[in-house]
């Protein structure tokens, strides 16, 4: 009897991770179930999902006659992305969780718990997406200590391994896996990778899986749902007292260790009212409640406004929130960022990249958005600069810059500056032709 290969599945109660444990199983691998505990949370009809969804994980594994485990990163989940979160929440940008859940938990902890304490050949899980390697390939992987240097060295031999879109391009996740490390990528497999949503509900109809194809779709922030975000920071916000956070949402106490979070305090995210002010006029418009709860683009509640005005740039030093009047006002639209220092799903930019410093791809900061046309231009530092081919509406501070070429993912990096609006440019162009005009000619000398 030859051996048999030992992989741990991600599971989460739903219909893609449910399949992905089946597909493995039929392959002939010894597969392993595990629910991650993330956060713990009640919906808006007081019924903790989280306990909904691992006990649906849970029947599908006692279906399917594989060993269950259950895990909790709720300390990791705070420290390495909730915290991550309320930071950039207080600079003024708008972060990306779910990227962070991806990279810090499950590509990371998880990854580590499923090679390292289960002794498991390679992890996987449900999402759309494919890597440019075979099943058996996977296996034959080792753990390679990451680099300290900004690239890797050149001489190092080894060919990295890439990530693809999925056969379903409308549910590709690549966008959602696009900072995962390359040693985690080497040793996962996606089980769903050639197939559709519509086939994989079909397979799971056809194994029993009739609670999980029940399930509504998640949509929202992967921790908090589909709730009120605003009411949500503040309930977090209004709940923190003398070091221990108190979730009043779920009845209980989660305790905190103070001196993990120095940075957190009292007034962390104390709201911090300031004037809706016209970008046009610098007229004031209204009042708001806090501007880390506004984000690029989104419509601002102002009172006694009859028409639409939609935020359009924040000043989180004096708490000013600047409005349009049109939800494609040309102040909303830009055509260059700048990155912190990009993450490269290979390690490495691309050849190109690398020789001439500038490199030809297509550009998403929003999952499922149209692709851009792009031109990336590296840095020392190895952030880019990335100017795209037409403007483009509500560029974020804070949300991550995914890089395509084909149907590979090639990494991201997180938005750290914005170029100047259109309508910036449009008052300057103004601005010059209004002085090209005040000038008066010079005039002719007598003859």
């Amino acid at each position: 009897m030859g051996f048999i290969r030992h992989v741990v599945c991600a599971m989460s109660g739903g219909v893609d991770s449910s399949v992905a444990a089946l597909l493995l199983k039929r392959r002939g691998y010894s597969v392993t179930g595990v629910f991650m505990k993330n956060w713990d949370s009640l919906d808006e009809s007081g019924v903790c999902t989280t306990e909904k969804d691992c006990e649906d994980a849970h029947r599908v594994c006692r279906a399917l006659d594989i060993p269950f485990h259950q895990l909790s990163y709720v300390k990791e989940y705070w420290h390495d992305v909730f915290s991550n979160l309320l930071r950039e929440y207080e600079k003024g940008r708008t972060p990306n969780p779910d990227i962070l859940c991806n990279k810090h938990i499950k590509f990371n902890h998880f990854h580590k718990y499923a090679i390292n304490t289960l002794g498991a050949d390679a992890m996987a899980t449900g999402h759309y997406a494919r890597t440019s390697q075979e099943d058996e390939e996977v296996f034959q992987q080792t753990h390679a200590t990451p680099s300290t240097t900004l690239f890797r060295d050149r001489f190092e031999i080894r060919n990295p391994v890439r990530l693809h879109k999925g056969a379903d391009l409308l549910k590709d996740q690549t966008f959602f896996l696009s900072q995962i490390s390359q040693n985690a990528l080497r040793q996962t497999m996606f089980p769903l990778a050639g197939l559709t949503k519509d086939f994989v509900k079909k397979i799971a109809a056809e194994a029993g899986f009739h609670h999980v194809l029940k399930k509504k779709e998640s949509m929202g922030i992967c921790f908090i749902g589909e709730r009120n975000f605003e009411n949500f920071i503040l309930e977090v916000r209004d709940e923190i007292s003398g070091g221990v956070l108190w979730r009043k949402t779920v009845q209980k106490v989660l305790y905190v260790s103070y001196n993990t979070m120095l940075f957190f305090s009292l007034q962390y995210l104390e709201p911090k009212p300031g004037h809706f002010v016209s970008i046009e006029d610098g007229s004031i418009m209204g009042h708001h409640k806090g501007w880390f709860t506004l984000t690029l683009g989104q419509r601002a509640r102002i009172g006694g406004q009859k028409d639409p005005w939609f935020v359009v740039d924040k000043d989180i030093g004096t708490g000013n929130v600047f409005v349009a009047p049109t939800t494609n006002h040309p102040a909303l639209f830009r055509d260059t960022i700048r990155t912190d220092r990009f993450h490269w799903v290979t390690m490495d930019p691309p050849p190109e990249l690398a020789k001439t410093q500038m490199l030809e791809c297509h550009f998403r900061f929003i999952h499922q958005m149209p692709l851009t046309p792009c031109t990336v231009t590296l840095n020392m530092d190895g952030s880019v600069w990335i100017s795209l081919s037409e403007p483009v509406r509500a560029l974020t501070p804070g949300q991550f810059a995914v890089l395509y070429k084909g149907d590979e993912c090639l990494g991201s990096g997180k938005i750290i500056q914005l170029g100047p609006s259109q309508y910036t440019l449009q008052k300057g162009r103004e601005r010059l032709t209004a002085a090209v005009q005040h000038k008066e000619p010079t005039p002719e000398p007598a003859s």
